[in-house]
């Protein structure tokens, strides 16, 4: 999780302590990804179980240090070193809303795309205000920032291209030859065959 693993390769610049920790982490990704102290310390705890970090000294405040172990170290080396994996299947609620809507008797998809374009035009309407917003982007702070908004408006983008897609594609089928009604077979125990695609993507 890049929580935990983002939150330890900041500790292995140097000891610090649970608000130090958040602060630092808001400095890096301009508080694109907000943490509630409650979540710094459960991750601290859950990596201190884990072998890969340790309690250190305490200021004159009560402010206790964390400060990293080898094995801390060597999962940071690890994590830089590593490509992020996508899960194989999809929890994407937008994808499985709008497969789910197309085969509903009487919903009319195409009002259901609409609406979510609508917000999502919107959303990238305000990421591109906030990234041109910025007084200097040059800055270390302000360029880590920008690299997460940009992840975020290229994702927005893709977005829009997707539900046109989406819209197309569902515009080539009679909303009455899509639509399911609730099947009088029994379900079988266990978990259901994955198709042909599903298969490959999951043995990759």
């Amino acid at each position: 999780m890049s929580v935990r693993q983002s939150l330890l390769a900041i500790l292995d610049q140097g000891p610090c302590y649970g608000y130090q920790l958040r602060a630092e982490f808001d400095r890096r990704t301009g508080s694109t990804w907000p943490l509630n102290v409650g979540q710094i310390y459960n991750t601290l705890d859950r990596l201190e179980r884990d072998g890969l970090v340790a309690k250190g000294d305490v200021d004159e405040q009560g402010h206790v240090y964390w400060q990293i172990t080898e094995a801390g170290s060597a999962e940071v080396r690890a994590w830089l070193s590593s490509p992020v994996e996508r899960s194989h299947g999809t929890r994407d609620e937008l994808a499985i809303k709008l497969a789910v809507a197309a085969t509903l008797p009487g919903v009319d998809v195409s009002e259901v795309i609409q609406t979510q374009r609508l917000a999502s035009l919107s959303q990238l309407q305000e990421l591109n205000r906030a990234k041109y917003a910025g007084a200097n982007p040059d800055g270390p702070e302000e360029l880590a920032w920008s690299l997460v908004v940009d992840s975020m408006i290229f994702s927005a983008e893709a977005e829009v291209r997707w539900l046109d897609h989406t819209e197309q594609r569902l515009a080539m089928h009679p909303q009455h030859a899509m639509a399911l009604e609730l099947s009088t077979e029994r379900p079988k125990r266990g978990r259901p065959a994955l198709r042909p695609a599903a298969e490959s993507a999951a043995r990759a």
